[in-house]
């Protein structure tokens, strides 16, 4: 992980936490269970309408998931709860709100604050809601505490599952945080949310970047693919791009020239941070394990999670995970061909909104795609480098300049919350 000591100097006295993962903390910060700084509650809300019950506005868990901040302009979702509902999870300036259940135990205690009273809006189901006392810990240095990795990590290994991981109200009662001096916790979570816009601010600019060029990238692959699509009919074209190949072009369904798999599941326990095969789930590579489900060359699809439709070309010797769809290519078929076209596609436009956003193998198995002969496919995957290379050269040097400041964000955040760095008087 990048470090962000360089910028600024440790405290002047340290002493042992007694925690192991913990290591030293600054004197005059306190170690503390959960359940004596807050109020915990799991929220039983869902989404139903019930008739005699009040209309509520529902924090979901995709609220949480993709937000920092719980605000009224989120849109949320209308349904109905008792009056104990109401009482017990209505959205307080100062809450903090956490995931509680995943398809993947890395999205567990996924945090989001609230930073004003939000009148009419509770806590939804899949979610913990959590209350601070205010006497000892601030709201938002708390939030800013469940994004550090090393506090963050005592929940994922919490949390217990097959295909679906949860964590339960004791584990979370039970967590520990380092609690600094209450003025403390507020300037550190006023420096984080300044310098993290900050960085977001330059996160945003570059990615907007990408986007364009992913578009000129699919203007050359198919112009009539990356737009918005739908399961189409076999009589339907598909625009004039490289990767369509032409008039004349045969037309078929995905799942009669391919074979789309699930991958398999691992228990988080196997995977390890070095060994000999690779462990590929929806979003790349997740660690590495002493046994593998393929090999050879495949095109994987991420299925489950915010990135669910981004395509992965894989050869050699790995583990798929269930997050992963494995789609094996006959040999009448080129590979990268067949990825590129795909990625083309925008296969998250078929994802199904959920607790996690999720693919449908059927859905992506029954889109019709362009089918030209595997002669044409090759002249189309050497046009398709030739004309690529230079957006996928651009692309890749700023995707690598995304990495870097994530990679600080994350670091800057684990780094204050910790106490590894003293930014109090910045």
């Amino acid at each position: 992980m990048t470090s962000a000591a360089s910028s600024w100097k440790p405290y002047p006295a340290y002493k042992d936490s007694g925690v192991e993962w913990m290591g030293k903390v600054p004197e005059g910060w306190k170690l503390q269970k959960l359940k004596n700084i807050v109020k915990v509650n799991l929220s039983n809300v869902d989404k139903k309408t019930i008739e005699g019950e009040d209309t509520v506005k529902l924090c979901n868990y995709l609220d949480v998931y993709y937000n920092d901040y719980i605000t009224p302009n989120l849109d949320f979702m209308e349904a109905t709860a008792s009056p104990d509902q109401i009482d017990k999870f209505a959205l307080k300036e100062g809450d903090v709100i956490i995931t509680k259940d995943s398809e993947s135990w890395e999205d567990i205690a996924v945090p989001a604050y609230v930073p004003h009273d939000l009148d009419g809006v509770i806590c939804g189901y899949h979610l913990a809601h959590i209350r601070p006392n205010n006497l000892d810990i601030d709201g938002e240095y708390l939030f800013w505490s469940f994004c550090a990795p090393q506090q963050n990590h005592q929940f994922r290994v919490e949390a217990h599952g097959i295909t679906r991981f949860g964590i339960g109200k004791y584990s979370i009662d039970n967590s520990i945080f380092l609690v600094p001096p209450l003025n403390d916790q507020k300037y550190i979570a006023r420096f984080l949310d300044d310098r993290t816009r900050k960085i977001d601010f330059l996160i945003e600019k570059k990615q907007k970047l990408i986007e364009l060029l992913k578009e000129e990238r699919a203007a050359v692959i198919n112009p009539g693919c990356h737009k918005r699509a739908r399961p189409a009919r076999a009589d339907e074209g598909f625009g004039g791009g490289v990767a369509g190949g032409g008039a004349g072009r045969e037309v078929k369904k995905l799942k009669h020239i391919a074979v789309l798999k699930s991958g398999d599941f691992i228990n988080a326990e196997n995977i390890k941070p070095t060994g000999d095969f690779p462990v590929l789930g929806g979003n790349g590579l997740r660690g590495y394990t002493n046994t593998n489900t393929h090999e050879g060359n495949y095109i994987l699809i991420g299925r489950q999670g915010a990135l669910c439709g981004n395509i992965n070309l894989v050869a050699g010797k790995f583990y798929a995970t269930e997050h992963a769809v494995v789609v094996t290519i006959p040999d009448k078929s080129n590979t990268i061909w067949l990825a590129e076209l795909l990625r083309s596609m925008n296969l998250n436009q078929y994802s199904q909104a959920s607790a996690q956003p999720g693919l449908a193998i059927e859905t992506i198995k029954n889109l019709f795609i362009p089918f030209p002969p595997y002669k044409a496919q090759k002249e189309i995957v050497s046009l398709i480098n030739s004309e690529t290379s230079r957006i996928d050269r651009a692309a890749s040097t700023i995707e690598k300049e995304i990495a870097l400041l994530q990679e600080y964000r994350t670091a800057l955040i684990s780094e204050v919350v910790t106490g590894k760095i003293d930014v109090l008087g910045e």
